[in-house]
């Protein structure tokens, strides 16, 4: 707003400097690109001594807006492809945030009754002398492991966690989870539709301000994180520089792409009109990300409800089962 309103980028930048909160990393990163303008370098030039705060994507867009003296542009495509990432991203997370505070929440409730719960309840039937049904020793076999071994059992759990969470940072760990990511029931779907909005999206930015297709096919891949994603766009981008179409590489890859990219890729080829076509492709996926996301939360409500039920019966008809026995007893 402050370039279309005719300010420099210097001062545009000492604005945003002096609003920045005082010692912030931020405003460290402003006074530099203020700097290095002052320098005589471009502001993309700039931006390459910040590679921790400007991704590729920041960088291409930039330099494409000074070459074509459409940097205010570039600026809005830049805003509205972090503002989308971000709504895309923040519609994710909550839509898993409800599960799993209730699952965590089930997990510690059921730990803790385990633990001090039913060994009180195991002294009474013992006492008692009674015969305990199957579900009633299964849940006491538990809750003796749980009790006597409780320190090994945390202990591992912590390192069972802590070794999935590295080995899903490694390329393979990775892979795997990026296969189960697309392969899950639900969650599938709504993955491949993710990954379509976001590469639709990226395309279409980098595109409309001007940067060529084959570096704007290598700094999508850079933002897309499936790797199975990531292989389709470079086989886009070989096909790009022999010259052949890229909406047949979509079409063959029906099952990470839905088939409404491709078609829509196909028509904006012909027309030439790609970057309108995918803005369009963006903004219907984004739309169905946002209405799946909220029906999946009314779906993930009562089936919550059901398993909590279904647990809280079983624990206590096991655990009252044996006081029904020694009633018949009598």
């Amino acid at each position: 707003q402050m370039i279309d309103a005719g300010l420099p980028i210097t001062r545009g930048l000492s604005i945003m400097e002096r609003q920045a909160p005082e010692g912030s990393a931020f405003r460290t990163v402003l006074k530099g690109l203020g700097d290095s303008l002052a320098k005589g370098n471009t502001f993309s030039d700039s931006m390459k001594s910040y590679p921790d705060v400007f991704s590729t994507l920041f960088f291409s867009m930039f330099k494409s807006g000074e070459e074509s003296g459409n940097l205010s542009t570039a600026l809005r495509n830049v805003g509205l492809q972090m503002e989308k990432s971000y709504q895309l991203s923040k519609k994710i997370r909550g839509a898993l945030m409800y599960p799993a505070v209730i699952f965590s929440l089930m997990l510690v409730i059921g730990v803790l009754m385990m633990v001090y719960m039913v060994p009180t309840l195991t002294a009474t039937f013992v006492g008692l002398g009674i015969k305990l049904p199957l579900s009633t020793r299964m849940i006491i076999a538990v809750s003796n492991f749980l009790k006597n071994y409780f320190v090994f059992v945390g202990f591992g759990t912590i390192l069972l966690v802590g070794f999935f969470a590295y080995w899903f940072r490694t390329a393979r760990g990775q892979r795997v989870l990026d296969f189960v990511a697309i392969r899950l029931p639900i969650i599938g779907p709504i993955v491949k539709e993710i990954n379509a909005a976001r590469t639709a999206r990226t395309l279409s930015s980098l595109l409309s301000s001007g940067v060529d297709i084959v570096v704007a096919i290598g700094v999508t891949r850079e933002v897309i994180q499936n790797s199975y994603y990531k292989e389709v766009l470079n086989e886009i981008e070989k096909t790009i520089q022999k010259g052949d179409q890229i909406s047949a590489i979509f079409l063959s890859h029906e099952k990470l792409y839905p088939l409404f990219v491709g078609e829509m890729v196909a028509v904006g080829e012909e027309t030439g009109k790609i970057g309108d076509m995918l803005l369009g492709v963006a903004t219907f996926y984004e739309e169905e990300v946002d209405q799946q996301t909220k029906d999946m939360s009314s779906v993930i409500e009562p089936v919550l409800m059901i398993i909590i039920g279904a647990a809280v019966g079983f624990f206590a008809i096991s655990m009252l089962a044996p006081t029904y026995s020694l009633a018949d007893a009598l």
